[in-house]
Formats: structure tokens, C-alpha cells, sequence
């Protein structure tokens, strides 16, 4: 497990005080020392950008850099200052938010910084009890972002069950169109909802011309009524009976292990969609959603200021 970045502080400056280092190479030295494994040393921050140790580590190193205990000689190198050499000869068993904070120039870029650092703050009442100041910026808008994310899944399912369940299956032929199936709303889907159908609720082109078709099947659930073996046996069963190939089973609530089991080793492919990934896929595709708000977030450009 990769530690924290103020758990980081530590051993960043330790190896930063044996001479001018970079990032890659002290995510190197953190990692082996740690005995991290090649898919923990791999993993990359939720926006797929950059390593999360090397995320961490480049914050480590920036708030030290803050509070005077790092220097940058050169372009993408650090190295601990002789204030930071002489925090290390004290032998601490942590750095962290909370001893940087004895610093005034700290103290100062965390307040400008609007990090809960309010006016006249101390370091003997400033403390780090909330697992989010273990975050680093860019984890905060992370997790931000994924839990209010989290409130519109809900939200989404929440008013699916409250409407009809006509509404949910033209739903459906609208997160389907939206995915790029059936061309328009006008020839995308046939049979949506009619009665006497063989037990599929829904047809709908694979493609524009039509020359494959998939087979669907809705069910509007609540959370505690999950679809089970025998609902999707049924389903497939109607396949079966049409000659079809690929089917898709969409529910609001969930589905049971061994249903899930079932469509794994079926000749036809049966694609099962539960409320939480219905939900993701409604709001990558912009169906019952809309954008409010547009956040850009800047980083230094090094190549501007490279001198040839």
C-alpha cells in the first residue's frame, strides 16, 4: 500500500539530504525500500495521469519546499536545504502538516492556501485529525468528485423508480441511441414494452442498417428485489426461441451471483447491466444529466521555461 503524502515527508527529505535527487528516482528508492509490487508502483491517480506515488511524493516534496526544508538547483531536481539537514539531525519519527506549521513561511502559504489555516493559528493548536489532510490536492478533488457522483447514482435510480415503466424502457432506447445503437430514435428500437413479445421487451439495431439486432430486456426493481438465475434463464430462453444471438438485461436493482455465473458460459453473448453501472452509463452519455459546472485546473509548463 502506498503511504500517505505526509508520511512521505520523511523519507523524501532523507533521501533528498544524500544530494540533488529527482522524483523518479526517489519513487524508485521509496518503492523498493517499501517492497511495493509492480501494480502498486503502476497505479496511477482516478484521472490516469500521473503515477500515485510519484503524485505524492512530487506534494511531499512541495510543501517542504514551502516551509524551507527543500531547495531546487535545477529544473525538475531537489535537494534538502541546511534547514531541512538540520530538522533531520533532531531525529523526528514524522514530518508532517503539523510540524511544517512551526515554520512562519509555512504558515503563511497554508493560510493563502484556504487549508482550514485561519487567522492567528498556532502550531500547538493546529492538528491533523481528519483522514482527508492526509489527501493530497489533487486526491481531495478526486474524492470530491467521486462522491458527488456517488449522490447523483443514487439520485438517478431513486427517480427511475419513481416514474412509469414506460418511462423507463424509453429510457432505455435513449441511453441505447446515445451509446451509438440504433442510429435514431425513429428506427433505433421496435416491440419497446409491447406485450405477447416472447419475453423480450425490447429490439433494437446494432447498427444503422440494421443488419444486427439486439435483444432487450428491462426490469424496473427496487434495490431489494435482485434478479435471480431464473429471470435470466427466461431471458435467454426467448432468445433462444427468436434466433438471436446477443441480448441485454437492464435492471434497476441488482443481479444474483449465480445469474451472473449463467451468462459467462452461454454460446449467445448476454450482456447483464445492474442499477449502478445503468447509472454510470446515464451519466457518461449525458442521459437524465446535464453539465452545471466546468472546474479547469492549470499546471506549470516546464518547456516555457527551458533555456536552450
Amino acid at each position: 500500500m502506498i503511504p500517505d503524502y505526509q508520511t512521505l515527508m520523511l523519507p523524501v527529505l532523507r533521501l533528498a539530504s544524500e544530494g540533488e535527487t529527482r522524483v523518479a528516482d526517489v519513487a524508485e528508492r521509496i518503492a523498493d525500500d517499501l517492497r511495493l509490487t509492480q501494480e502498486e508502483r503502476d497505479e496511477l491517480l482516478p484521472s490516469g495521469r500521473q503515477r500515485l506515488l510519484h503524485n505524492r511524493i512530487h506534494w511531499a516534496k512541495f510543501y517542504m519546499s514551502k516551509a524551507g526544508l527543500i531547495a531546487s538547483p535545477a529544473r525538475g531536481r531537489f535537494v534538502a536545504s541546511l534547514k531541512g539537514k538540520a530538522l533531520l539531525a533532531t531525529g523526528p519519527a514524522r514530518i508532517d502538516v503539523t510540524l511544517l506549521l512551526k515554520e512562519a513561511e509555512f504558515q503563511e502559504f497554508y493560510r493563502n492556501a484556504g487549508n482550514r489555516a485561519e487567522d492567528g493559528i498556532t502550531p500547538e493548536t493546529k492538528t491533523v485529525t481528519s483522514d482527508a489532510d492526509n489527501l493530497t490536492p489533487e486526491e481531495q478533488i478526486d474524492a470530491a468528485h467521486a462522491a458527488l457522483k456517488a449522490e447523483l447514482r443514487g439520485e438517478l435510480l431513486e427517480r427511475i423508480l419513481t416514474n412509469s415503466p414506460a418511462f423507463f424502457e424509453q429510457l432505455i432506447v435513449d441511453l441505447l441511441v446515445a451509446m451509438g445503437y440504433g442510429g435514431t430514435h425513429k428506427n433505433a428500437a421496435a416491440q419497446l414494452g409491447r406485450s405477447g413479445d416472447g419475453g423480450v421487451d425490447g429490439i433494437i439495431n446494432e447498427d444503422r442498417l440494421g443488419l444486427d439486432r439486439i435483444y432487450v430486456q428491462a426490469k424496473r426493481y427496487a434495490p431489494a428485489n435482485q434478479v435471480g438465475r431464473p429471470d435470466v434463464n427466461g431471458f435467454v430462453g426467448s432468445l433462444v426461441g427468436l434466433g438471436a444471438s446477443k441480448g441485454v438485461f437492464v435492471t434497476t436493482s441488482t443481479f444474483s451471483q449465480p445469474a451472473r455465473e449463467f451468462v459467462k458460459h452461454l454460446s449467445q453473448r448476454v450482456i447483464l447491466i445492474d442499477g449502478r453501472e445503468l447509472a454510470e452509463l446515464m451519466i457518461e452519455h449525458d442521459v437524465g444529466v446535464r453539465g452545471y459546472r466546468t472546474v479547469e485546473f492549470k499546471r506549470l509548463d516546464e518547456d516555457f521555461f527551458a533555456e536552450e
